[in-house]
């Protein structure tokens, strides 16, 4: 493991009760954040022009945030159990779900069309058509703490099970399998899928980085801190991955073959949470304190 010196540009984006938390490329060019205390979401341009848009629900806590297949933006709100959508022009809306309290998390576009995700509370996945139609699967399992989702390069969604300490699949069609982790208490959250064709995620508890493929073969890889607790994850342009360290205020990268790089953050006890590679190719990452942070190498 190396640590770098690398240079952060600070761009506030709220203040430190708002709560910036996810972070997406819109089909617009510019970053998307969800403000998940705030009942919030900012738009950030690469020159740093900032919007916020207010949804109907200051206590909805959106969550996390992706690019829909119609264009729009669309996100989970956690804590009222709906399913937001808002356009590039800042027009909100938002989807009931069946299951009451289910809390959904996690949030994917799948190459079905739909939106898929998590819901925390429901032991279930969820689809989502771009018409507000709602499909839940159950999962085999009950206080499984389902929470990231991503999709895998085999035409299924792959996510985490942060109480079960495993790793999930589901088809398109619904059908799941999942994978113990072979660590005790490994808390999976962020999940992504790397450019080598299998799947990356942290393990929050365990202070690891787990790879997955596609036929369930799993690899960790210690960070140097066990108690740094990793909680998302993207995948790189350069074929590496990329992962924040709520716990030790560092953001950190890992190649396929397990070399693991990390950078401390410029602002103390910043509460590092999702982060995306924006449309100028740099590195964003949504800092609860009230800053998006760019990385500069």
């Amino acid at each position: 493991m190396t640590r770098r010196t690398a240079s952060f540009q600070q761009i506030p984006v709220s203040d430190a009760d708002a709560g910036p938390y996810a972070l997406t490329t819109g089909p617009d060019g510019a970053l998307w954040c969800t403000l998940v205390h705030a009942g919030q979401i900012a738009r950030l341009t690469p020159d740093g022009q900032l919007d916020r848009f207010a949804l109907d629900s200051a206590d909805c806590g959106p969550s996390v945030i992706t690019s829909g297949p119609d264009g729009a933006l669309w996100f989970t709100r956690s804590r009222d159990h709906r399913i937001g959508r808002i356009t590039v022009t800042g027009e909100v809306s938002s989807f009931p779900l069946p299951t009451p309290g289910s809390g959904p998390f996690g949030m994917v576009s799948a190459p079905d069309g739909a939106l898929w995700f998590t819901q925390l509370h429901g032991d279930r996945i969820g689809r989502i058509t771009t018409d507000g139609r709602v499909t839940e699967f159950p999962l085999p399992l009950s206080g499984a703490f389902p929470s990231a989702l991503t999709t895998g390069p085999d035409d299924a969604l792959w996510f985490t099970l942060n109480q079960a300490h495993a790793i999930g699949r589901i088809s398109f069609d619904g059908d799941i399998t999942l994978h113990p982790l072979p660590t005790e208490n490994a808390a999976p959250v962020g999940i992504t899928c790397g450019r080598d064709g299998a799947l990356w995620f942290v393990e929050i508890g365990a202070g690891r980085i787990g790879r997955i493929t596609t036929d369930g073969r799993i690899d960790e890889f210690p960070l140097p801190d066990p108690s740094s607790r990793p909680h998302a994850i993207a995948a790189g342009p350069a074929g590496d991955c990329w992962f924040t360290e709520w716990g030790a205020n560092r953001v950190g990268s890992i190649t396929p073959d397990g070399r693991i790089e990390e950078y401390d953050l410029p602002i103390a006890s910043s509460e590092p949470h999702g982060l995306a590679f924006g449309p100028d190719g740099a590195l964003y990452v949504a800092l609860e304190v009230g800053v998006v942070a760019r990385l500069v190498l």
